[in-house]
């Protein structure tokens, strides 16, 4: 190759670059005459600062009795009620050993005394008042999570379903005996062979026009009622789910099926208690966990009701077995007599947060306690002061704080929904329960085993609550519907929404930012924004949510087109199922973005500025960690810059960091009295002392 001759400028220029360059590493390279800002010295010299990572502020002040108030709910004077009646009755509360008989016994007990000694009565606030009603199951399920679920079992599943699928005449006849537990029961839906897929029952309630009464018929064994709660032990009555058959008015005196109703079927004497005839129960035996609870299975061999048992709110049939309904079709019948029901989830979200609370405020106070190992001839330091320990128990504290806001907001939509029966906010109710009870109950049974992990050996003891809370809570997941099933519900929604957007429709509250930035989430994103990496701005509540709502946008886009590629092909159903971990994703996506649009919210609404200021940073690592734990999404799709991305996952650990410095304040704000904790290593103090006298010493 030829020799390229150097320019006289090109070397004056590397001779000054490389001037620059030794005058900066004398200056680096120096030892310091002093750290003192006055002593005297060369004025061009470096002098480093102490590192503080661009982040030096204030420490936050935390106003305990601020923070306390603005967590605590509307009714917390009812719950402390509760908690102060069982804290009286030692007898009533429930020991880390029990046999499952003994369990079902005592929760019986426990409810009616609530009931008719307490004076709490949940019946009536189910119907009058359902946020002071979802705070008294919260709380009795504080005391036992058996107890909570025998009590939803009573009122929202056996008692919502004859007042809200049946008419006046159920009302007036069924209200105070449900009330007053003096008609305790069950809610049959599941079967053997299909619980999810509730269509598709096997029970069937035929129409006998010559005794004007229904026959419940149970037609083989996978049509069998099974785990229902209440059926094994306690239950005198049954809303008994089956198909409703009207013999002789199909075509040629055949018989047909108007789909899904609900039935009231009596299952035990009223004054022996004994079985009735042609009514089968056995009991489904030891669980995982809720044995407080006693689920059983239901056989019917053409047992007979009177035709009035039927809850006719949404389809009725005459003396002369005409059937009659306001609702035109077998789905939209489905649809609404399902949509009645969607209390349970609302309360299962709720509870769910209250374990949550729990289980964090435990490891919490015993990684604060706890001390292992530090630096040489000094003394040992807090197991919280491990980063990898803030990793385990920080963002979770932070979305222990987002759910209860979130939670808080289902509640009162839900409330609003019961008083209005407005359609857009029913489908937006129905659409939020279902995605927050999947997400915050998935979240919550994960979280329990961290925390015990994150509290070694002492979190293996039953006494100090893990193991139970656990396994009580672990059929979150699964009953009042599948968390899997749930969010393809949430899918589906999303989709119907995507189609309103682009056909001028108008969406439901939850959904607006699909049309308010669809087109901008959707676009290419800016260049300069996806490298923004200050702290500012990565703190910035705009670009948390436009990130969430950027990423639930493009997983929708781009799922739309997958389903349109594949159904060619496939079909409808085959192209679901190739798509279903991508709609899920989505699902989980869209519940994040309403969770943190609830929190920054709460933030905002703050009345208290230092408590606001807690808060914000409790915001801000929620919404950073949930980025960090995506950001192959947001990588994929060139969303976030390398370096942005690298910045946040540093933020993200800061922030952990700074919340550690308030963990204390921020568990204690949850207001949990002992009779709620009960774990000796979580109590607020003298953790050690009632631990080793728990044990005899």
């Amino acid at each position: 190759m030829e020799n390229q001759k150097t320019s006289p400028t090109a070397d004056h220029d590397s001779h000054c670059a490389l001037r620059r360059i030794q005058k900066l590493s004398f200056h680096l390279l120096q030892p310091l005459p002093s750290m003192d800002p006055d002593s005297s010295g060369d004025d061009n010299r470096i002098i480093p600062s102490p590192c503080v990572g661009g982040r030096e502020r204030p420490p936050l002040s935390v106003n305990r009795t601020e923070l306390v108030e603005y967590m605590k709910g509307r009714h917390r004077e009812i719950q402390e009620r509760i908690f102060n009646f069982f804290a009286s009755r030692p007898e009533l509360q429930t020991p880390v050993e029990i046999s499952t008989a003994d369990h079902r016994e005592l929760c019986m007990r426990q409810l009616t005394a609530l009931v008719r000694e307490a004076g709490i009565r949940p019946f009536r606030y189910a119907i009058e008042d359902p946020s002071v009603y979802f705070a008294i199951v919260e709380a009795a399920g504080s005391i036992d999570i058996s107890l909570g679920i025998k009590l939803g079992v009573q009122y929202s599943l056996w008692g919502g379903s004859v007042m809200n699928l049946g008419t006046k005449k159920h009302r007036e006849k069924y209200f105070e005996g449900i009330d007053n537990i003096d008609y305790p029961g069950c809610f049959a839906m599941t079967e053997l062979n299909h619980g999810s897929n509730v269509q598709a029952l096997q029970t069937t309630a035929t129409f006998d026009p010559l005794t004007d009464e229904f026959v419940i018929k149970t037609p083989n064994d996978g049509a069998i009622k099974w785990w229902i709660g209440n059926a094994a032990v306690h239950g005198k009555f049954a809303t008994v789910f089956a198909k409703l058959i009207l013999p002789l008015q199909g075509k040629g005196g055949k018989s047909v099926d108007m789909g899904v109703h609900a039935f009231i079927v009596p299952i035990r004497d009223m004054e022996t208690h004994a079985t009735l005839p042609m009514v089968e129960i056995h009991d489904c035996g030891h669980k995982v966990g809720l044995n407080g609870v006693d689920n059983g299975a239901l056989r019917f061999q053409s047992v007979r009701i009177p035709r009035d048992n039927l809850l006719n709110r949404f389809g009725d049939v005459s003396r002369d077995g005409k059937y009659t309904s306001s609702l035109p079709t077998i789905n939209k019948r489905f649809a609404a007599t399902l949509g009645e029901l969607v209390g349970g989830r609302v309360g299962l979200a709720y509870s769910s947060v209250g374990v949550l609370k729990v289980s964090v405020t435990i490891a919490v106070r015993y990684s604060l306690l706890r001390q292992q190992f530090g630096p040489p001839k000094q003394p040992e330091v807090s197991i919280l002061d491990y980063q990898s320990q803030q990793h385990k128990l920080m963002p979770m504290l932070a979305s222990t704080y987002a759910f209860h806001f979130a939670t808080l907001y289902l509640i009162d939509k839900y409330s609003e929904m019961k008083k209005s029966h407005d359609d857009d906010i029913v489908g937006d109710v129905h659409a939020l329960s279902a995605g927050l009870k999947a997400y915050v109950t998935s979240y919550t049974a994960k979280s329990i085993s961290v925390c015990r992990e994150a509290c070694g050996g002492h979190g293996y003891a039953a006494v100090n609550r893990f193991g139970i809370l656990r396994n009580d809570h672990d059929i979150f997941q699964t009953f009042e519907g599948d968390n899997t099933v749930l969010l393809q519900q949430v899918a589906g929604d999303l989709l119907k929404q995507y189609k309103s957007k682009f056909r001028g429709g108008t969406l439901t509250v939850t959904w607006n930012y699909l049309r308010e930035s669809m087109a901008s989430y959707i676009s290419q994103p800016n260049p300069v924004t996806t490298r923004w990496q200050s702290e500012d701005h990565l703190r910035d509540p705009n670009f948390q949510l436009d990130a969430f709502r950027y990423r639930t946008s493009r997983l929708l886009q781009s799922v739309v087109l997958r389903l349109r590629k594949h159904t060619k092909t496939l079909g409808g159903f085959g192209a679901w199922n190739r798509c279903l971990n991508h709609l899920l994703t989505l699902a989980e996506s869209h519940v994040e973005s309403v969770i943190l649009a609830k929190f920054i919210e709460a933030v905002q609404k703050c009345p208290d500025k230092s408590t606001g200021n807690v808060l914000k940073l409790v915001c801000d690592l929620y919404a950073l960690d949930r980025i960090w734990n995506d950001i192959g999404t947001y990588r994929n799709v060139d969303y976030i810059a390398p370096n942005k991305a690298k910045a946040i996952h540093k933020l993200v650990e800061y922030l952990s960091f700074q919340v550690k410095g308030v963990a204390q304040e921020l568990v204690d704000a949850f207001d949990l009295p002992e009779i709620v904790i009960r774990a000796p290593i979580g109590m607020a103090s003298e953790a050690y002392s009632q631990y080793t006298e728990y044990v005899g010493f």
